[in-house]
Formats: C-alpha cells, sequence, structure tokens
C-alpha cells in the first residue's frame, strides 16, 4: 500500500512502477503515439508517455464512459488533485503529477483538454471549421503545446509550429473516424459544410451509411490537414535536435493516416481506415533520415507565421515557465453548465451527493 502522501523518486519525477503501466496503456491505446515515442530521447520520451497516457486514459472515460458529464467533472478533480500535489491514487495520475512538478507545467494546457471533453460531454456541434479548430486546439494541440514544455522549449514560433501539428492529427483523426463517431451520436463535420452538401446532420447520425457527399468533405478536411502539417514541419527545426525524429515520426505516421482515408475513396464512414505495422516502421525510418538531413522546408511555411487564431492562448501559455493556478471563465461556464446537469439528473433520480460532496 503505498503511502498517503505521494514522493517522486526521480528526477522527472515519476515512479518507475507507474512509468511501466503507462507504457502498457499507450502500446494498447494508441500504436501510432507508441510508435512515435520510441525515436524520442528517453528524457522526453519517459514524461511524454506519462503525459498521453494521463490525456488518452481522460478523453477514453469520456468517449466511452456511460456518463459522460460525470467523467469530465471527474477529470476537474483530478487535475485539481495533481496541482496540489496530492494526485489520486493512481499510476497515471501520480506519473502526470511528477510531469507537472518537474517541467512546471501550466495550469492552462491540461485545462484547455478539459475544455474540449468538457465540449465533447455537452454533444457541441461546430458550425464553422474555426469551430471544429478550436475544438482540435484543446484536445490535440494543447498535447503539442505540453511536449514542447517537456522539450523544454517555450519559444512562441516553436509552439505556434507544435500546435499546427495538433490541429492536423485531430483534423486528420476526425477524417478517419467519421463513421464511428456518427455512430457513437458525435459530429465533427461543420454543420455549415453540410448544410451546403444538402445533408442533414440528424438524418446522417440516425443513419451514418456511406455517402459521396461526406466522402467530399472528408477530403475537404483532408485537405485543411495537409495545409497545417505543411505549416508544421517549418518548427521541426526550432526542436532540440534529438527530438526531431519523434516528432516527424508523429507527423508522418498520422498524415498517412490521412493517405489511408483516400485510398479508400474518403470513405470512412463503412470501416476505419488503418496503416499497418510495416508503413509504420517505413516511416519511422524515414523520419530518422530526415532528421539527420538539412530540414527543408516548403517556402509557404514560415517558421514565424503567427499562430492561428484558434491556438493563439495555448502559445501564450506554454510560453510562460511558471504554472498558473487560475482557470478561465469559459472553462469554468461549462464546467458549471456540466454539473447543473449532473446535479439535476441526480435530483431526478434520487442519486447519492456529488462528486466534491
Amino acid at each position: 500500500m503505498r503511502d498517503e502522501v505521494w514522493m517522486a523518486p526521480r528526477a522527472d519525477g515519476i515512479d518507475p512502477a507507474d512509468l511501466a503501466h503507462c507504457r502498457a496503456a499507450i502500446r494498447a491505446g494508441s500504436l501510432s503515439f507508441h510508435a512515435a515515442s520510441r525515436l524520442l530521447p528517453r528524457r522526453v520520451r519517459d514524461p511524454a508517455l506519462a503525459l498521453y497516457a494521463f490525456c488518452r486514459l481522460a478523453d477514453d472515460a469520456v468517449d466511452e464512459g456511460a456518463d459522460k458529464v460525470r467523467a469530465v467533472l471527474g477529470l476537474r478533480d483530478r487535475l485539481d488533485a495533481v496541482y496540489a500535489g496530492r494526485p489520486r491514487n493512481a499510476p497515471a495520475d501520480r506519473a502526470f503529477a511528477g510531469v507537472v512538478a518537474a517541467f512546471d507545467m501550466p495550469r492552462a494546457l491540461p485545462d484547455a483538454l478539459l475544455e474540449g471533453l468538457a465540449w465533447d460531454a455537452a454533444g457541441r456541434r461546430y458550425a464553422a471549421l474555426s469551430g471544429v479548430l478550436a475544438y482540435a486546439a484543446r484536445v490535440a494541440s494543447a498535447v503539442g503545446a505540453m511536449m514542447c514544455v517537456l522539450m523544454r522549449v517555450r519559444d512562441a514560433d516553436a509552439l505556434a509550429r507544435a500546435c499546427d501539428l495538433g490541429l492536423a492529427m485531430q483534423l486528420t483523426n476526425i477524417a478517419r473516424d467519421v463513421g464511428e463517431d456518427a455512430r457513437a451520436g458525435r459530429l465533427y463535420l461543420p454543420t455549415d459544410w453540410l448544410a451546403e452538401a444538402g445533408i442533414d446532420p440528424d438524418r446522417f447520425l440516425a443513419d451514418p451509411a456511406p455517402d459521396p457527399r461526406i466522402a467530399a468533405l472528408t477530403a475537404r478536411l483532408l485537405a485543411e490537414a495537409d495545409d497545417l502539417y505543411i505549416r508544421a514541419s517549418a518548427g521541426v527545426a526550432a526542436l532540440p535536435v534529438a527530438c526531431r525524429p519523434g516528432i516527424l515520426a508523429a507527423r508522418h505516421v498520422y498524415a498517412a493516416i490521412g493517405g489511408a482515408v483516400a485510398r479508400r475513396g474518403f470513405d470512412s464512414v463503412s470501416a476505419r481506415a488503418r496503416t499497418g505495422r510495416g508503413r509504420k516502421l517505413a516511416l519511422l525510418t524515414l523520419s530518422v533520415a530526415q532528421a539527420g538531413a538539412t530540414l527543408v522546408v516548403p517556402r509557404a511555411a514560415t517558421l514565424h507565421a503567427a499562430p492561428a487564431p484558434e491556438v493563439a492562448f495555448l502559445v501564450s501559455a506554454a510560453a510562460k515557465a511558471r504554472r498558473d493556478a487560475g482557470r478561465t471563465e469559459a472553462l469554468l461556464a461549462v464546467l458549471a453548465q456540466l454539473e447543473a446537469r449532473d446535479a439535476a439528473r441526480r435530483a431526478a433520480t434520487g442519486g447519492a451527493a456529488g462528486l466534491r460532496g
């Protein structure tokens, strides 16, 4: 039995047993990230596994849990405990607490992830691409910004390009999972795109079936992702040399998922596109080769381009070498909305006291 007050034994604040648990969770839950992480230096890879395990398990709790609202409120309490230095007695929480302390992780970054998951729990839809990008900023670019913190990179230009990569990856995920999300009642394609194509969102969710109009929107989303991958490439040269192969690997592996969707005629409703082990291995080899050569970046993708408006708050937060304690009014508002919904449901069903009670 562990002591109630947890003590971090390593310089990066992670207990080896907790790290092993995080590594196993990532190996089972995210083959793409696990493959790319193998190319990172150990000083970044180990805390990255802890970070990603915490984020992945939080995301799974909201996506797969029967009570999404309670899952989000539970994550809020877990983050409060982590930043108080008294994490929940679970491997991912303890490991993430070590990372927060060792790297002075700004609170705004995991809070952004929390806000994105709260939007999921609220069933939010996005009228325009900018709304989808705002969601992607929270659930993916926030992780990219946290990865920069783990690499001890606080330069605003490098952070902006890391956030571009997060946006690209999340758009790729959305494009790959159109059918899977629809069958779970989730919709991330911009509703104004659907309207332009003559598609009723509710009818599509009621009967998700392959449709050339949906395929065309999926292709459009992947074209947006491709532009972001190009912008993101400019930032790789601003990273520590030892970290470049791992980040290039993440970029190539996720972009290859988009390529797999394209080869299926952009139909991601009838089946989920995948990249095989051999393809991943080839992309890892390519990433090592590219990292060792002079990085050639398309002229349009400049390192010093301004951050996308949707990620500017992440760049600002990550550039500060301190942990911020306060949550934004927007996050507090959506959490209050979820808490009120949970309280009403529990009152209607005669449930027990709330999470904080």
